[in-house]
Parts: C-alpha cells; structure tokens; sequence
C-alpha cells in the first residue's frame, strides 16, 4: 500500500472519549438476557393480566440495572453510577480499596467510611491501575516484576 492510500487516524475531538478513562459496567450484550426474561413473563403475563401483568416490570427493572450502574476511573478520581443515585470520590480522599468476601470492590475514604464500586471486580485492578495514574498498585504486574527479577538472580547469587 502506498503512503497516499493509507489512511490516517482521525484528531481527537470533543466527542472521542478520553483515553485515560476506564468505564466498567456491563455488557450491552446482557439485554440479550434481559429480553429472554421478558419473553418468559410474557406468558403468565398475557394470559392472565390481571394477575400476573406487574411481572413486566422484572424485565423493565434489570434492563434499567443494565444500562445504568457503572463504575468512572479517571484521572480526577472515581464516580460510581447506581440504579437510584450517583456519587464521586477525588483520589486525595481515598485512602485504599479492598474486596470482601467475594463482592464488589469497595473503596475507603479517610474519614474510615466505605463506599461500594459497582461491577468492580479483583480482575479489574489493572484497568483501575492504569486509569488511577498509580494512584492504585497493580498487583499482576508487581508479581510478574519479582518473577522477572528471580529469573536474572542466578543460582550462584543466590548462594545455592
């Protein structure tokens, strides 16, 4: 291909978003799911409305949850998007993040007070990191370091 015919990358513009954020929510693809929850309401649904026509909100409700929850991490800090509310924290008021038991990441400010990450998992640490600024170790990456480091250490450095 010629340089003529190759095309370039297009400017950055107001609507591109901004690289250095992270957005972590859930797929698109889940309203695929959604819609199969519908269409299995739809049966007790139509064939008695009065009893069982409230069941179209259940799909209604998780298609809402879908669109909307989601997780910001810039370079400012962390905004958090729930089904009912919004929150943000800056990163001079966080003081770490920790995962309980198997549940959404939650972040600790310096006042002691937690608050949950919504869909933020332990393998999102190096989105996180990365869009933190360092702000948020990686702990993939310290451990691929120190492997990398014991692999240069020979065995007569080593003293074995």
């Amino acid at each position: 291909m010629s340089p003529s015919q190759q095309s370039e990358p297009p400017d950055i513009s107001s609507h591109t978003p901004d690289p250095s954020q992270q957005v972590i929510r859930l797929p698109r693809l889940a309203l695929v799911g959604v819609a199969l929850l519908a269409f299995g309401v739809a049966f007790p649904a139509m064939s008695w409305p009065a009893a069982f026509g409230w069941l179209f909100v259940i799909p209604i409700a998780v298609a809402v949850w879908v669109l909307r929850v989601r997780t910001v991490v810039g370079p400012d800090g962390l905004a958090m998007r729930r089904v009912l509310g919004s929150d943000s924290v800056r990163w001079d008021e966080v003081r770490g993040i920790h995962f309980p038991d198997r549940r959404w990441a939650r972040v600790v400010l310096d006042d002691k007070s937690e608050k949950s990450l919504p869909l933020v998992r332990f393998e999102h640490l190096p989105l996180l990191a990365e869009a933190s600024g360092g702000r948020i170790p990686d702990p993939y990456a310290a451990a691929a370091a120190a492997a990398d480091e014991d692999e240069t250490v020979t065995p007569e450095e080593k003293g074995l």
